[in-house]
């Protein structure tokens, strides 16, 4: 089994499965985080399987070999489903697909692994996991993404009170109450799921997401061929680098662009997203000539991306505290630059910042006092490199890689020595009967 003190597993007929909707070449930040996991994990010692769908969102590949391995990595994919995937309907339906899918692959003993961790990408594939260890006794744990249907009666989809959101509600309560764990991405997610179902508060697990700080590593704008490309290097830069979607608080930078729009400063975004093509539209109403657009990025090219600014911003939106967490932040720590958070007061952005001292944090709709932020970062180099490494420091402490891999092994082992634990105290009744 493992070693507690380093994480290792020693017994390799231990194997792991995932089951996650999307994963490379997909370019969604879940399926990166969990590839990035699987191998990090395999460098410990642990076979991991992986079940996802072919690539949705890929840049150049429409499909991806329906098996793969890498080194103690097995990929194994689904066919293809795209109905719509560019509508919210349609998003769901491929995802009820998929984890059809998926309960047909868990039917297949050899596949089904030790012990079973399910994202909630979809959001319903959860309810594989209950389904597993109902059927088969599989342990599972649940990483829980972004917190549903708490976001859509936030986001005014449906009502808190609809028929729906109680069924929803109470399938969370069972599938978490059977789950070994419940792993969560901040304090604040914790909070609020506590809060919710009381009676599982000694499952929840925070686990932060991360950045490899070898991969992405500061570089002066200069010999970045990004920033020469686009004509950054002499001009003060603004970073948004990721999703734009209902859960980001895009109003708020938009405000500080028209506040800062005679000025030397220069934004740029990079991704997609609901809120994109609004948000750009306005831009262009406003003729803020200083606000760029770019699609996502391939991976290969993130570093040097991600280091051709000189602030990165992170929002989320009113009402989202403990509902999402932007894996976006982890990133630009791991490229050295200081980070503006546009968040509610009580967030845990909130307190990583303070902690770190690697930017600052404001209100929604504060757009005044993140525009004079801005404008003091453009006036002070020695500040904007004491921040960045600030945070790169606070992120090598923290967020690694390896040590975010090895509290998912302890997680994992626990878990597989509990259901051990069961089943030879089921064993020795059954004797004794």
């Amino acid at each position: 089994m493992t070693n507690g003190k380093t994480g290792g597993w020693h017994n390799n007929s231990v194997k792991l499965s995932i089951i996650t909707q999307f994963y490379p070449p997909d370019y969604a930040a879940t399926g990166q985080l969990i590839e990035e996991l699987a191998i990090e994990l395999g460098k410990l010692g642990l076979p991991v399987q992986i079940f996802t769908g072919q690539p949705g969102y890929a840049f150049h590949k429409e499909s991806a070999p329906a098996i793969e391995h890498e080194n103690r990595v097995t990929i194994r994919r689904s066919r293809a489903t795209r109905i719509w995937s560019k509508r919210i309907r349609g998003k769901a339906l491929n995802g009820i697909l998929f984890c059809l899918r998926s309960g047909l692959h868990l039917l297949k003993t050899r596949n089904r692994g030790d012990v079973l961790l399910v994202t909630s990408a979809p959001p319903f594939l959860p309810i594989l996991g209950y389904l597993a260890n109902r059927l088969f006794r599989l342990p599972y744990i649940c990483l829980i993404y972004d917190l549903y249907p708490d976001i859509a009666v936030e986001l005014n989809v449906v009502s808190r009170h609809h028929w729906l959101v109680r069924l929803w509600d109470a399938l969370n309560h069972q599938i978490w109450k059977q789950a070994e764990n419940i792993i969560v991405l901040s304090p604040s997610m914790k909070e609020r799921v506590a809060a919710k179902y009381p009676q599982i508060q000694d499952r929840i697990a925070v686990i932060h997401n991360w950045a490899d700080p070898n991969w992405i590593v500061p570089l002066a704008k200069h010999d970045n061929w990004f920033a020469q490309d686009l004509n950054l290097v002499n001009t003060f830069t603004v970073l948004y680098s990721g999703n734009m979607g209902r859960c980001h608080d895009m109003d708020t930078i938009l405000d500080a662009a028209k506040l800062l729009h005679n000025e030397s400063i220069q934004f740029v975004f990079i991704g997609n997203g609901a809120k994109r093509k609004f948000f750009e539209d306005q831009a262009n109403q406003l003729c803020l000539t200083k606000c760029r657009f770019l699609p996502y990025q391939e991976k290969h090219n993130l570093p040097y991306s991600l280091t051709a600014c000189d602030l990165s911003l992170v929002s989320v939106s009113p009402g989202m505290k403990g509902l999402v967490a932007p894996s976006k932040l982890y990133a630009a720590l791991a490229a050295g630059r200081p980070v503006a958070a546009i968040c509610e007061p009580q967030s845990y952005l909130r307190t990583m910042i303070a902690d770190g001292g690697f930017g600052a944090a404001f209100k929604n709709g504060d757009a005044v006092q993140l525009a004079a932020f801005i404008r003091r970062l453009s006036t002070d180099a020695q500040l904007v490199k004491q921040m960045g490494e600030a945070g790169r420091c606070y992120l090598q402490s923290h967020f690694t890689p390896d040590l975010i891999a090895r509290q998912y092994s302890k997680l994992l082992f626990e878990s597989v020595f509990k259901e051990f634990e069961r089943s030879a105290v089921m064993t020795v009744e059954q004797v004794r009967r």
